[in-house]
């Protein structure tokens, strides 16, 4: 087991033995485990207002460092090589290492969204429910036409012009810097060379047949998007809909729309899981009897600005 304290409400930091190298993470909460896997750069720490938030819903939220971040050692042996099997497989361990015997919400911001695809394909029994946000996967760069160019074939300098935007919203600078520097900053100079090669490794992503897989599999997903995203635009999502067999849902916002608003993500976020809950549970009722699904709608934060139909059909295939 871990070094952090039993959680209560405010998030605590803790390390555990996973493989031959301690692993930082992060737990708040208590009630059913929900596992956060966050973006390419950062860590558990600049989600920590909505990691509580989450666990106020009811949750036990568990959320590591993945490797080469946040003092978590990288991929050991894997300087050029690493993939996202690799990566699911270490999420694999650190869960071993916590005990976590009960199946999990897995939720993905970004290059964590790829991570928890591969994670769900690869451990099925591990996953109860998968959220991704803004999440890498998808492949697709751009539609139209009947031309489809994926994220890989997208120029580096169209990357660089549109990642400082997004990343740091003018809007929301004030709030959004300080948490992004917090992880960033101190990953940028303690491993450079292991954020370059996830970069990269995001760039390159194209889980179509994980993700068709999972379709296949009936496994409850959500999709949430920032509907401003420009690192991760709107074809993207809609192909991760699309392979996923899910209308998703959309957020006024950028790429780091869950940064800027903390509040907001918790909500749509706890909103969406209790929906796909609820639809799983029906899985075992054989009455056939109609039944009427809590609407998102009436949960529904300001600032949302799309919702797909809430249909147990969506989640449960």
């Amino acid at each position: 087991m871990g070094e952090a304290a039993e959680p209560l409400d405010q998030l605590v930091v803790g390390r555990v033995r996973v493989g031959d190298t301690l692993a930082s993470y992060a737990v708040v909460g208590e009630g059913e485990p929900l596992l956060f896997l966050h973006g390419w750069a950062l860590a558990q720490h600049s989600y920590r207002h909505t990691l509580e938030r989450l666990a106020q819903s009811g949750y036990r939220v568990i959320a590591p460092s993945l490797p080469g971040f946040g003092g978590t050692p990288g991929l050991p042996g894997v300087p050029e090589g690493m993939s996202f099997e690799q990566y699911a497989t270490w999420v694999e361990d650190f869960c071993t290492a916590l005990e976590l015997d009960e199946p999990v919400f897995c939720v993905g911001h970004s290059f964590g969204g790829g991570v928890a695809i591969r994670f769900a394909h690869d451990f099925p029994e591990r996953v109860r429910c998968l959220v991704l946000v803004n999440s890498v996967g998808g492949s697709v760069w751009q539609s139209s036409g009947g031309v489809v160019r994926t994220l890989a074939e997208r120029p580096l300098w169209d990357w660089g012009l549109h990642f400082p935007g997004d990343i740091l919203p003018l809007k929301q600078m004030r709030r959004v810097l300080p948490v992004v520097l917090e992880d960033a900053l101190p990953n940028l100079i303690r491993n450079p060379m292991a954020v370059l090669r996830v970069s990269k490794l995001a760039r390159d992503a194209d889980l179509t047949a994980e993700l068709d897989e999972l379709k296949a599999r009936r496994l409850p997903v959500v999709v949430l998007w920032g509907d401003q995203d420009r690192i991760l635009p709107m074809d993207t999502f809609e192909e991760l809909c699309r392979r996923l067999g899910t209308e998703g849902s959309t957020v006024h916002g950028s790429h780091s729309w869950l940064l800027a608003d903390p509040d907001t993500f918790a909500e749509v976020l706890t909103n969406a899981v209790s929906v796909a809950e609820l639809a799983r549970s029906m899985e075992t009722d054989h009455d056939n009897k109609p039944r009427e699904l809590k609407s998102m709608k009436q949960a529904r934060p300001r600032n949302v600005v799309r919702q797909g139909p809430i249909d147990p059909s969506v989640y449960l295939g």
